[in-house]
């Protein structure tokens, strides 16, 4: 869609260039683009499918973003339980495209709007306002603590780098999250930049399952930020044995990789690291 970007005019404020009359300079700046998309869900049919969510994303992969976000909320199982997933026309003038429309194939349930479950997600704390822990912890069918999955540390350090310099979107703007998926040798499977963290990774499980691709056994999972509740989730419905961030995890974060059998790695910079949970995965 080439619409993860745009072009705005700022006014430039440089108190070190004050000496030589510069210290104000307006200048065009590349910001990335954040707009609401709608994820409609239902049986084929006549009739439009019901709103199930909306999540402020930056334009692009947004079929990936819908069926990745499907899948991790344990609405789906495989790309075989949807039939069709297709951008629609919203009411804007012009035309944003900003609503995915997904038919389920025969048999699948249609997702119930619980009240416990409020899916309206922002880009900077994924799905919010769920009542309950319990109401968030979906099972995932793979069965993560039995991966065999083994990473050398030193091969964890270099990802960090790998992720960045193929973050072409966050070169023009300085604002966006990734997601990377990596082999057990530091390999990049493929990468996707959001706003959001929550997206970037729906958007990497979502190809992941127009792969079929899943498990994502023996893969490595990257994020740009922090390893929240919502991350460690999403990876390990995925079947991802290892997710590592650049930042901090949360309590709730390594309860559930500590649950689930996963590796949780957090502040993975430079030569160093912290191994929260699965510390039997990593090697020297």
């Amino acid at each position: 869609m080439g619409r993860a970007t745009d072009r705005r005019g700022v006014l430039r404020i440089d108190l070190d260039a004050a000496a030589d009359g510069r210290a104000q300079v307006r200048r065009p700046d590349t910001l990335a683009v954040e707009e609401p998309l709608e994820i409609r869900v239902g049986p084929a049919g006549p009739g439009r499918r019901r709103p199930l969510a909306v999540t402020m994303r930056t334009p692009g992969d947004d079929l990936d973003l819908a069926i990745g976000f499907l899948l991790t909320e344990g609405l789906i199982r495989s790309t075989d339980d949807v039939h069709t997933a297709q951008l629609c026309a919203g009411a804007e003038t012009p035309n944003t495209y900003n609503v995915v429309d997904v038919v389920l194939a025969p048999g699948v349930p249609e997702p119930s709007v619980d009240p416990s479950r409020n899916f309206y997600t922002t880009s900077a704390c994924g799905v919010c306002g769920k009542a309950s822990i319990d109401a968030v912890r979906t099972r995932s069918q793979f069965a993560v603590a039995d991966d065999p999955l083994a990473v050398p540390a030193k091969v964890l350090v270099d990802l960090p780098d790998r992720l960045r310099a193929a973050q072409r979107a966050f070169d023009r703007t300085g604002g966006l999250h990734a997601a990377g998926l990596f082999t057990a040798d530091g390999e990049l499977v493929v990468l996707r930049e959001d706003v959001g963290r929550h997206n970037a990774v729906d958007k990497v499980v979502g190809w992941a399952v127009r792969e079929r691709r899943l498990p994502l056994a023996g893969h490595v999972l990257l994020v740009s930020g922090r390893a929240s509740f919502e991350l460690t989730q999403k990876a390990w419905m995925a079947g991802v044995p290892l997710l590592a961030a650049v930042s901090a995890p949360s309590t709730l974060a390594v309860e559930l990789a500590e649950e689930a059998g996963m590796t949780l790695v957090g502040f993975l910079r430079g030569r160093t690291m912290n191994v929260y949970a699965g510390a039997q995965r990593i090697t020297e």
